[in-house]
């Protein structure tokens, strides 16, 4: 029987480029928390991303994190406060992009503990279909969701954390707020580009409601 990882590539073919066997020895925890011999072969570089972001429409995880009750009804909404580029602060949730041969449950491991921290103990839904898919396209006015970058397909899922946020990297603060409070709408209305809407339909879809 032919052995298929020996296949020569032709020199058309759109990886010709790639070094064979580049995931020999990779494992499925190295691309959720990174290996000692630096990013492991899912990421990109700037130029390859900001190409690709201008080519083709990328997919994302989008994750609305909550906290429960004692009963397991949401009781509370996590957002991330961040600095955008023209230095506006912006409240969004935790998001991140698929990486190439990863899973969808380690995209959301990853992007989780990149935004939340190493000790927000997620609780990985065990259906792994979103509530909700949300097209990001980068014109205004094609749809609810917006993102000047790219065209970004996003799954959009509700995860409990039950353990403790701290803000990673661009983030000022990770911020609660009840579902129930009088402050929950205008918690909503600082949410931009489609944001707003991942949260109501999440709710919705939960049966919490606002």
């Amino acid at each position: 029987m032919p052995v298929l990882n020996d296949e020569v590539p032709d020199d058309d073919d759109f990886d010709a480029a790639r070094v064979r066997g580049e995931f020999d020895g990779i494992t499925p925890e190295d691309f959720v928390r990174g290996s000692d011999n630096g990013n492991p072969p899912g990421w990109l570089p700037a130029v390859r991303i900001d190409r690709l972001r201008r080519e083709v429409p990328l997919v994302y995880v989008e994750v609305v994190p909550v906290r429960c009750d004692d009963l397991g009804r949401i009781s509370e909404v996590g957002s991330l406060v961040r600095v955008r580029d023209n230095g506006s602060v912006e409240r969004t949730l935790v998001k991140g992009r698929l990486l190439f041969h990863e899973t969808i449950r380690e995209a959301l491991a990853r992007n989780i503990g990149k935004d939340l921290g190493e000790i927000a103990l997620p609780v990985i839904p065990p259906s792994l279909q979103p509530f909700t898919v949300a097209e990001f396209f980068p014109t205004p006015g094609i749809s609810r969701f917006y993102d000047p970058r790219q065209h970004a397909v996003a799954l959009c899922y509700v995860v409990v954390i039950s353990g403790d946020c701290k803000p990673q990297d661009s983030s000022l603060d990770v911020q609660w707020c009840a579902i129930a409070s009088p402050e929950f709408r205008t918690f909503l209305n600082q949410m931009d580009d489609g944001q707003d809407e991942i949260v109501r339909r999440a709710l919705s879809w939960t049966g919490a409601g606002e």
